[in-house]
């Protein structure tokens, strides 16, 4: 069979002869083939002999791959020639410009033999231009810090009111200023403040800290302000003392909401380890910090949630705070030149 399919190609591809193929015949017994009408396919309809010419030239067409160059001209000429635009320089994340060390190397990193321990340092804060820690992070926040504000503050004016969150922000406030009293009575050595409130020391936040207080000792610092010699700006922390056997710059925060975790402080690690900084270059202060705490208390009473901050973990956000002090100045530039302007 192959050998005579062989040749009957050959005889076809010979001039002068072809060979038709014989017709097919089919017979069926069906009455479904018999009565089925023939399909007709439209490509039978076209008049083949003239586009003959078009398809031979389109099936003998062979054309050379493109070469990139090639490419780009062909782009060129369509399109115009490739406008290069720079990449916009980025600059380097989380590396400050102006690095000032967190530690004062010509610091002790204990306090002072000739200091009084019975009196802790209570030293009044000083109203001038000097940015304070807190108003560096305020007009530092992100965008994202300040949606989440606004959104906060629509949904409690929406519940409250106008007057009734002025009311709400009010109270809150109020009631932070008493906890705070309250834990410098409890702090300072007997008989060098007057009697506190009984009631203040049997409020919810107070009962909340309670396993806290029995780790502190060795008050060195309450409600005092702080200086940064070379970075300029202070504050005014709320306690150093000992946590734990370790000399800590400690905060204490009030919460309706539990933050079982540091991450759920927000920027209260950044205000720490600005106050510590601060501490150790400030020469108003004979010792050195190295580690931070954040206690967070709850106004139900349940156990509040301390937050150690060791070197290590002082030192990276150390980092974060000269990022954040960093924009301000520049903020602070930009808006002086606009005055001026």
């Amino acid at each position: 069979m192959k050998v005579f399919q062989t040749i009957c190609r050959q005889l076809k591809s010979s001039k002068g002869f072809s060979v038709e193929p014989a017709p097919c015949v089919v017979f069926s017994t069906s009455s479904y083939l018999c009565g089925r009408k023939k399909k007709v396919n439209p490509y039978e309809e076209v008049d083949q002999e003239k586009y003959s010419d078009l398809v031979r030239s389109v099936l003998s067409f062979r054309g050379h791959a493109q070469a990139p160059q090639s490419l780009f001209e062909e782009d060129d000429l369509l399109y115009g020639p490739v406008r290069k635009c720079k990449a916009p320089k980025q600059e380097e994340a989380g590396v400050p410009r102006n690095w000032c060390p967190l530690f004062n190397p010509e610091k002790s990193g204990k306090p002072s033999a000739t200091s009084d321990p019975t009196i802790p340092l209570k030293i009044p804060l000083q109203r001038n231009m000097i940015p304070s820690v807190t108003r560096v992070l305020q007009q530092t926040m992100t965008s994202e810090q300040i949606s989440c504000l606004e959104r906060w503050k629509r949904r409690m004016i929406l519940e409250l009111g106008e007057d009734g969150f002025a009311e709400y922000t009010s109270n809150m406030f109020l009631q932070g200023k008493r906890f705070h009293e309250a834990l410098e009575s409890i702090l300072s050595p007997q008989g060098n403040l007057k009697e506190p409130d009984e009631n203040l020391l049997k409020s919810g936040y107070i009962q909340s800290i309670q396993h806290v207080l029995r780790d502190v000792s060795g008050v060195q610092a309450l409600e005092s302000a702080v200086k940064h010699e070379t970075l300029k700006y202070v504050g005014l922390l709320d306690c150093v003392a000992d946590y734990q056997g370790k000399l800590c710059v400690i905060d204490w925060k009030t919460s309706e909401k539990r933050k079982p975790f540091i991450q759920n402080t927000f920027d209260n690690p950044l205000q720490v380890v600005a106050y510590v900084g601060a501490v150790n270059h400030d020469i108003n202060y004979s010792f050195q910090v190295q580690c931070g705490l954040i206690v967070v208390a709850y106004k139900d009473g349940s156990p509040a949630h301390p937050h150690f901050m060791d070197a290590e973990l002082c030192s990276q956000y150390w980092a974060k705070w000269l990022l954040r002090l960093e924009e301000y100045t520049k903020k602070e530039k930009n808006q002086s030149i606009q005055k001026l302007v």
